[in-house]
């Protein structure tokens, strides 16, 4: 049975204000999970937010803040902001050229425990790169969709993914590198590892990809792999 999401393009937006709005959803779905039912309610599995942001880096609350680094007065300088958040993982960084999706789904729903729910954030992502002739990976130990995973050498990851979940409520999510300046990878450990790990489809394409094309077909794989429709 296909799961009805709400789905909303954010456009270009602030990360704090984007993570408020992710707060007002999370919440929202919490209080449905509470609420008396009857079979004829109308209720949304998820809602599901791709957004752009400004130049930022958020460190997960496992983190280790020793992989911001920079100072405050070079954040500044590169027009960059700095937040420490409530989701798993490390430090990552958003900005423009890439596609932020926040998945804020009742996994109760979808009948997905919390590391199937990652599996499959992942193969949205590897599904939507090999329509661009791209073999996206998993890598071992790590979270996210890498290339080149068989030679240490040339593994990179393309799309980093941090979560939070409560109550099998989910936060947070992806940042697939499109047309990403990936040389602000430059000033952080991304995930805790060096900066030569990090890609973006524009790198391996060799040229500016249509954004919009992107955001399409993450949605139709959204679709084939978690049985949902957009309503």
């Amino acid at each position: 049975m296909s799961l009805p999401v709400h789905y909303e393009d954010l456009g270009y937006k602030d990360y704090k204000e984007c993570w408020d709005y992710q707060e007002t959803l999370f919440n929202r779905i919490m209080q449905d999970k509470r609420s008396e039912k009857t079979p004829d309610t109308p209720q949304i599995a998820g809602y599901l937010l791709f957004v752009e942001h400004p130049h930022v880096y958020t460190l997960g609350k496992s983190g280790d803040s020793q992989n911001m680094l920079i100072t405050d007065e070079l954040l500044e300088k590169i027009n960059a902001t700095y937040y420490k958040i409530n989701r798993g993982g490390d430090i990552t960084y958003h900005g423009p050229g890439q596609i932020v999706g926040y998945p804020i789904f009742d996994l109760e729903r979808f009948s997905l425990g919390l590391k199937n729910y990652i599996y499959q954030l992942e193969e949205v992502i590897i599904r939507t790169l090999a329509d661009y002739g791209i073999s996206g990976e998993r890598l071992t130990g790590a979270t996210g969709v890498w290339l080149d995973t068989d030679d240490e050498s040339k593994a990179r990851k393309i799309c980093a993914i941090g979560v939070r979940a409560s109550k099998y409520v989910t936060m947070h999510g992806f940042a697939f590198n499109i047309n990403t300046d990936l040389n602000y990878f430059n000033y952080i450990n991304p995930c805790g590892f060096t900066q030569s790990n990090v890609t973006s489809l524009e790198k391996e394409m060799g040229e500016k990809i249509d954004i919009d094309r992107v955001k399409q077909k993450l949605r139709e794989k959204f679709s084939e792999v978690f049985s949902l429709h957009f309503a």
